[in-house]
């Protein structure tokens, strides 16, 4: 049965062309093997040759829907019973409003579109409320975010979007500074490959964190993380820590004692 057939398989096979990487396959199977032959809504951004939306549909299986974005029309010909095709700009917001009001919410997004920052953020900021808990945004061929005729590298380019999606993602640990533009009620997790990022969406899993405690022995060890000097002093003066004042210096003291002690690590960040 074909459905069963290896990615590349049905890639070799498939009678539209396509364009990929090699090194995609693996990562492919890695992320969407267990949406296989499940009633999902699958989008991809970039329809060429619609190649591909030919392979996805025997990929996922009868019970998926394939849908494919392009801002060329003359991509509506490749439109059939296996899949849609709709034409329009990807760093058009008003094109992805007009799109999911028409469609509804998706489970996965492959955006292998124009490539460029803006196309790239826009799609993903526009699309990622509107995909389904347990769905995955994914976006290809990010190694534009390092070429110059993309105008990169920049400082807004989608590779430094992406990493500020992790510090977001840790900001919504308690007390840690939230960004005035955030994606982190939707997205929990983000998986970087070689020219592929890959965001994963669940709300559920996006709550603020906590900490949780069993009911099993608990020795009384000093926390010897911060070293003796500071353990010592917290024994020594522990009637003080009531004033925040002394908590505050002590964080100062803190930090300035782990940047000096950071400077060793320089060489691993060139």
């Amino acid at each position: 049965m074909q459905e069963n057939l290896r990615l590349i398989d049905l890639f070799n096979s498939s009678k539209n062309r396509s364009i990929k990487w090699k090194k995609y396959f693996p990562i492919y199977e890695k992320l969407f093997d267990k949406y296989r032959n499940k009633e999902i809504t699958f989008v991809e951004i970039g329809v060429l040759d619609g190649g591909s939306l030919e392979i996805w549909k025997k990929y996922f299986g009868t019970k998926s829907r394939i849908i494919g974005i392009d801002n060329n029309p003359q991509c509506k010909k490749f439109e059939n019973k296996d899949h849609e095709i709709y034409i329009g700009s990807q760093s058009d917001p008003l094109f992805w409003n007009n799109f999911y009001k028409k469609i509804g919410n998706v489970d996965i997004i492959l955006d292998d579109g124009g490539h460029t920052n803006d196309q790239q953020i826009i799609s993903l900021v526009e699309s990622i409320k509107h995909i389904n808990d347990g769905g995955l945004h994914i976006v290809e061929d990010v190694h534009s975010s390092y070429q110059k005729h993309y105008g990169n590298p920049y400082k807004y380019s989608f590779i430094n979007f992406a990493k500020k999606t992790i510090d977001d993602i840790n900001a919504t640990f308690p007390n840690i500074k939230n960004f005035s533009y955030s994606l982190n009620k939707h997205i929990y997790s983000v998986e970087f490959f070689e020219s592929i990022v890959a965001f994963k969406i669940d709300k559920n899993l996006c709550d603020q964190n906590f900490t949780i405690e069993n009911n099993g022995f608990k020795s009384n060890n000093d926390d010897t993380t911060f070293g003796d000097n500071i353990i010592d002093f917290r024994k020594k003066f522990s009637f003080l820590y009531k004033f925040r004042f002394i908590q505050k210096v002590e964080r100062f003291i803190i930090k300035i004692l782990y940047k000096k002690k950071s400077k060793k690590l320089r060489s691993f960040f060139n």
